[in-house]
């Protein structure tokens, strides 16, 4: 899977941030959550990312 960069909070790529994906959907990089009550599979995860991340990815017509 190719990912290209929209926005993120730092450049050195270890920061919160949204990626593009060649299959045209959407790769969210974030403190994965663990103490949410939820059950998730094996294969998922959730993450938590700033809303003013995806407001700026908005903002600029990223998304």
């Amino acid at each position: 899977m190719a990912l290209t960069r929209l926005v993120g909070e730092c450049e050195d790529g270890e920061c919160p941030a949204i990626y593009a994906t060649d299959r045209a959907t959407l790769a969210f990089q974030g403190n994965i959550l663990t103490d949410h009550g939820l059950k998730i599979p094996p294969h998922e995860a959730l993450v938590e990312v700033p809303i003013d991340i995806i407001r700026k990815a908005i903002r600029d017509n990223l998304i």
